[in-house]
């Protein structure tokens, strides 16, 4: 299997060096890592549109068949691996492994996700690949990497949905001490975001954002949930985010319908006019 491997925290990350060194000892696996040269956490699905990008071979770690570097996002450098970089399309994009969890509404944010989602938007199936820290000085991710090892044995049998991906998050553990696989939706993955005002040297002021995640009131079928409770999510994501219970409401307002219909609109505007000239009189 042709497989990309693409992360956002940067190309010397830990993370992608196991997981690229990992998939790449297999011999039916042929790697390619395609990452950005710094880390680009938060950057969602964002693109470079304004600058060129410039891209840089470097040398692959184990039996990796080939790695480069760009000055853009994960998205960019799916995009510029599958449409420019690689002499064919991967069979497969993985993002990660990233360095902290991507959970709930996190994944609005994630360049880790965001990776994956440009393969899926490429009709490539996709997954992303994220280990909690649990601000633990020892990162296990041998784990994260054995854990996708077994999910690729099963993943043809998994037909995925069109332009969708799955979001797996493991906790920061020895694989002997994981507790199991779940199939999670996403939880809500609150932060109690703050502002600290600071002032620089020169006397100006700047803000740097904080805060924790909150981790209470998350229900059992959430990702949040399975993975601080030592087991492995696994959450099939798609981009359509179309709130389809609003949607049904919304089409029973005929309001909604009529409002730019001018000829209701001047109809309606002319009866009320009409009313407040007779009340004149």
């Amino acid at each position: 299997m042709k497989i990309l491997i693409c992360n956002d925290d940067g190309i010397r990350a830990e993370g992608i060096r196991v997981l690229a060194e990992s998939l790449a000892m297999r011999p039916e696996h042929e790697v390619y890592v395609v990452a950005p040269e710094r880390e680009r956490s938060a950057t969602g699905h964002s693109l470079t549109l304004h600058k060129p990008l410039r891209v840089e071979a470097v040398a692959p770690p184990g039996n990796v068949k080939g790695a480069w570097m760009t000055t853009g996002t994960p998205s960019d450098c799916v995009k510029l691996a599958v449409m420019e970089i690689l002499s064919s399309p991967p069979e497969l994009v993985i993002s990660g492994i990233n360095h902290g969890s991507n959970l709930g509404g996190e994944v609005l944010y994630s360049g880790t996700v965001a990776g994956a989602m440009e393969g899926a938007f490429l009709d490539i199936p996709s997954i992303a690949v994220s280990q909690l820290t649990d601000n633990k000085m020892v990162m296990h991710y041998a784990t994260a990497a054995e854990v996708i090892q077994r999910l690729l044995e099963v993943y043809p049998k998994a037909h995925l949905s069109k332009r969708s991906l799955l979001n797996v998050n493991v906790p920061n553990l020895p694989f002997s001490e994981l507790k199991g696989t779940r199939i999670t939706e996403l939880g809500v993955r609150l932060y109690d975001d703050r502002f600290e005002k600071r002032v620089d040297p020169r006397g100006r002021s700047y803000y740097w954002l904080a805060g924790e995640a909150l981790d209470a009131d998350e229900a059992e079928n959430s990702d949040a949930w399975a993975v601080m409770k030592g087991f492995v999510s696994i959450t099939p994501i798609s981009f359509n985010m179309t709130d389809r219970k609003t949607m049904e409401k919304l089409t029973h307002l005929p309001e909604l319908r009529t409002m730019v219909d001018h000829r209701n609109h001047d109809a309606v505007h002319h009866q009320h006019a009409y009313k407040d000239v007779n009340k004149e009189h």
